[in-house]
């Protein structure tokens, strides 16, 4: 009797301390919103939107502790439509996200999947787009830079360092899939940050080849691309600062493209019908941010967005300026009302016209949109 009970102890703390050892996170964020938009097919627009800051998305998250510092890791996560219900990321039931890999305490992380690339990674937080505090709608035009995270990079494998003194760094390369064209919509990138109290530095690089195209559908970088192009590169640096409840940033990208054949990719929500049979396109992004929180509750923030851009012909111009406010009704429960103004100059003839992201492109040179939204988290 006693070597019974002795045997159920010990298994019992044995069982214990293997289900102490791993565990599964079910976590999510629902975003719904009504958004007034201006100038969509010569008239206004009055409609009910799904992630006009964040991303409506829920997912799994798991870890199990393999001693000596070591841990296997994964991440499942669905975007979906929280109007209609439907699977985001071209009806992917993972789209978000999904990896599996391993993080050491002394070495970083290598996980192998679905994921975001280092320009979303480093350089994302820094941007206003990349955040709570503007998400969606504030993204650069057509989102040419990915702060949004428009695209993930499929059969990727990525390496991510542990914090060095606030210094962290890391790569990622997106496998082609292609048996007879290895550099076939691939891709790769790299970033690093540093923090130092209040100092945040971050920068990153891309590339993406054949993004976008559909002899390979399984590439790297293929259906949800926002550009089609031969080749695409995009490199930028930030930075910011926090001084007591205020924060203030700046950031700058660049996205060049080699054999572009089009513009706007259903990623971006917008449909510009624009292409540039083949010819090379520049988008240079300069973005001021800032926010400040009123009280612990209420917060402000905006930024403003100078985007030079250079196509096969045309030199257009746009100018970007948001604006949110949030009311925390608890610690996972906010609602939000923001606002974006887009003005594009120096279109010539090419066909460009306002273009805010989510949104349904303008029928004009200018566009505004007004958004009062409700998120909760989970």
């Amino acid at each position: 009797m006693k070597k019974s009970f002795l045997a159920m102890t010990v298994l019992g703390t044995v069982a214990g301390a293997a289900h102490a050892q791993s565990s599964v996170t079910l976590y999510g964020l629902i975003d719904a919103g009504l958004t007034y938009t201006n100038n969509q097919g010569g008239s206004h627009n009055f409609q009910a939107t799904s992630g006009s800051v964040n991303g409506s998305r829920w997912g799994l998250r798991g870890a199990e502790d393999l001693g000596g510092g070591l841990k296997a890791i994964f991440t499942l996560e669905n975007g979906f439509n929280i109007d209609t219900g439907k699977l985001g990321q071209n009806s992917r039931e993972f789209g978000r996200q999904a990896f599996v890999g391993l993080s050491s305490d002394r070495f970083g992380a290598l996980t192998l999947g679905r994921q975001y690339d280092s320009v979303v990674d480093y350089l994302g937080p820094l941007a206003l787009t990349g955040t709570t505090y503007g998400g969606t709608q504030a993204a650069h035009p057509f989102d040419n830079d990915n702060l949004d995270n428009s695209f993930r990079v499929s059969n990727s494998v990525k390496y991510q360092s542990v914090n060095y003194g606030g210094f962290k760094f890391g790569g990622l390369y997106g496998f082609s899939n292609d048996a007879g064209g290895f550099a076939t919509n691939r891709a790769y990138s790299v970033g690093a940050s540093y923090n130092y109290g209040p100092l945040n530095v971050a920068a990153s690089y891309m590339q993406l080849n054949n993004a976008g195209a559909t002899l390979n559908s399984s590439g790297a970088v293929s259906d949800d691309a926002t550009f089609s192009a031969s080749r695409q590169r995009t490199f930028g640096a930030g930075v910011s600062y926090a001084f007591g409840p205020a924060q203030a940033g700046f950031v700058f990208t660049q996205t060049r493209l080699d054999g572009a054949t089009g513009i706007g990719a259903s990623a971006s929500g917008t449909t510009s019908g624009i292409t540039l049979n083949g010819g090379s396109a520049r988008f240079t992004n300069y973005e001021l941010n800032g926010r400040y929180n009123l009280t612990p509750a209420l917060s402000l923030s905006g930024a403003y967005t100078y985007t030079d851009g250079q196509l096969k012909g045309v030199d257009p111009k746009w100018n970007q300026f948001s604006l949110q406010t949030a009311y925390a009704l608890s610690k996972r429960t906010d609602v939000y009302l923001e606002g974006v103004y887009q003005h594009v100059s120096d279109v010539g003839n090419s066909g460009i016209t306002a273009a805010i992201n989510g949104l349904s492109a303008s029928s004009s040179n200018s566009q505004v949109s007004a958004t009062v939204g409700l998120r909760h988290r989970f």
